[in-house]
């Protein structure tokens, strides 16, 4: 599966960047994972031209899911010949065939995107019948 995680902000801080690497270097076990950071819509506008990735727009307004049910709909994705996926992180315009929630609650971008890495990992823990903790 090939994911790339799209994040519009002006500015993520130093502590989220390093347990993004972090997360991104164990996925990378799992699967192909690539993440950009972005300051305006516009810059998004031009990576997702003509990119034909089954996208999923990170929200807080809809229900949140479990790890498990995360779990399976990557695997769903995978099975149904969606492993191209792109996740959008805080655009109010991006064009999307989902929506996700990971919580309700309001979150700085950096977090948003450090919990996300985190809980795909965590799914992919799961699919792969692996114990999540070292």
């Amino acid at each position: 599966m090939k994911l790339t995680i799209y994040t519009l902000n002006e500015k993520v801080e130093k502590f989220y960047l390093e347990a993004i690497k972090e997360y991104e270097k164990r996925l990378g076990r799992y699967c192909t994972i690539k993440w950009i950071h972005l300051k305006r819509d516009d810059q998004l506008e031009k990576k997702l031209l003509g990119d034909s990735s089954y996208k999923i727009l990170l929200t807080n307004t809809e229900e949140s899911l479990s790890s498990e049910e995360l779990a399976g709909k990557i695997n769903d994705l995978g099975v149904s010949g969606n492993s191209d996926v792109s996740i959008i992180i805080g655009s109010e315009i991006a064009q999307y065939d989902e929506k996700l929630t990971l919580s309700k609650m309001e979150m700085d971008t950096g977090l948003k995107t450090t919990v996300l890495i985190e809980q795909l990992y965590r799914a992919f823990r799961i699919i792969h019948n692996h114990p999540y903790h070292k």
